[in-house]
């Protein structure tokens, strides 16, 4: 549960890191060479964040920032809006 969304649930991934080598042919050169492959990790963008919950609450979780960004969680509201008082409108 360390490295993982609570929201979607998205996790670590495995791939490779390619090392290149030489400079591109449309550069005038004579192509790139692959010189190493070896193993890595892809990590979730994970953020703490206060969120919301149903009975007007709140809680903190770890989220991925495409849930954030998607809508998929709401925010605590940190500050009242401002609302002018009653009787104080521009004529």
């Amino acid at each position: 549960m360390a490295q993982q969304c609570e929201v979607c649930g998205k996790g670590p991934a495995m791939g490779n890191q390619v090392t290149h080598r030489g400079k591109a042919k449309y550069l005038g050169g004579v192509g790139t060479k692959v010189t190493g492959i070896s193993r890595r990790v892809f990590r979730p963008n994970l953020q703490r964040v206060h969120l919301a919950t149903p009975n007007g609450g709140t809680r903190t979780a770890r989220v991925c920032t495409r849930c954030i960004r998607s809508g998929a969680i709401t925010k605590k509201i940190r500050q009242a809006p401002f609302r002018l008082p009653k009787g104080a409108e521009k004529k």
